[in-house]
């Protein structure tokens, strides 16, 4: 599988009724099309994986790869309790997607032979391959990703833990199995603050929840990201993810939570957060909405 360009975490729109509204969502994902992502992750961190029943899970990819249409691949959300994340899996395949971004279990911190069990189970439940999601209950070692790697199916590793030594013991790894397809992202919140950094450790590919919400800013800086611009690299971060991640950490969950107010005010009626999550307060929205504007600008849109 080949992921060329900024990877595209859309958020799930819930209706007044607070079911899912697919018609939004076919809106959200097709108009970010023209803005060429490299993958479509529905149903994953940004699209409230956590606080989707299998039946939702399946509507979301469904329509995710309707629009998507096979411009470049699908990648669905599965994790949680070992049945759920079963059961999304075979969802998602169902529903047409090319692979899994398998998220971390549920509560409990088992030992690596555990997580690693955990991440055969998923891949054993569908034909799709998977990408290892590495954050909160899902840790790994070097040698663990080094187990994986030697099973086909899994072909790739989503670093959210930030441990930069770690992550290069886990490239290394990677390197020494011999799988020149295996796939490596940065996974941290807000990743093009850190992807300067990653791209150092053989690191190249990034999830962008920005692209959700601000497409043109996020495009701006992958362009200037991947042909050496260093210099608009760093006036977008100075000027639009760093006070975006200042006002990121002032609430939990504001990392999905902000993406979505940030559509709402460019228009998209793509409702609430779910708990556990909350929606900004109206300073809040004002902030966002600076900031915005100054990315827009940034950017030149």
């Amino acid at each position: 599988m080949k992921l060329d360009g900024v990877l595209f975490f859309p958020v799930t729109p819930f209706g007044a009724d607070g079911a899912v509204d697919v018609d939004v969502l076919k809106e959200h994902i097709a108009s970010r099309m023209a803005h060429r992502p490299g993958g479509v992750f529905p149903a994953c961190g940004t699209g409230e994986f956590h606080a989707l029943s299998i039946d939702e899970v399946r509507t979301v990819v469904a329509a995710a790869v309707e629009t998507v249409n096979g411009q470049v691949p699908v990648i669905a959300g599965a994790g949680g309790p070992l049945g759920h994340a079963l059961a999304a899996a075979r969802a998602a395949e169902e529903a047409g997607a090319d692979a899994l971004l398998v998220l971390p279990p549920y509560l409990v911190s088992g030992p690596t032979d555990g997580v690693v069990a955990y991440i055969e189970a998923v891949a054993g439940a569908s034909s799709l391959p998977v990408i290892v999601y590495h954050r909160g209950t899902a840790k790994f070692t070097a040698k663990a990703i080094s187990r994986l790697a030697a099973n086909a199916k899994v072909i790739g590793f989503k670093d959210g833990i930030g441990d930069v030594g770690l992550a290069q013991e886990i490239v290394s790894a990677v390197k020494a199995s011999g799988r020149e397809d295996f796939l490596l992202f940065n996974g941290l919140l807000t990743a093009e603050l850190t992807q300067g950094a990653y791209r150092g450790l053989g690191i190249p590919l990034y999830s962008s929840a920005a692209f959700a919400m601000a497409p043109e800013v996020a495009t701006a800086y992958y362009d200037a990201y991947a042909s050496g611009d260093e210099a608009r690299r760093e006036a977008l971060l100075d000027g639009f993810y760093a006070p975006l991640v200042r006002l990121r950490d002032q609430t939990p969950g504001f990392g999905v939570s902000l993406i979505k107010a940030g559509l709402r005010l460019n228009g998209l009626a793509v409702g609430p957060v779910r708990p556990p999550l909350v929606d900004p307060t109206e300073d809040q929205l004002v902030e966002l909405k600076a900031i915005l504007a100054k990315g827009h600008e940034l950017a030149g849109r």
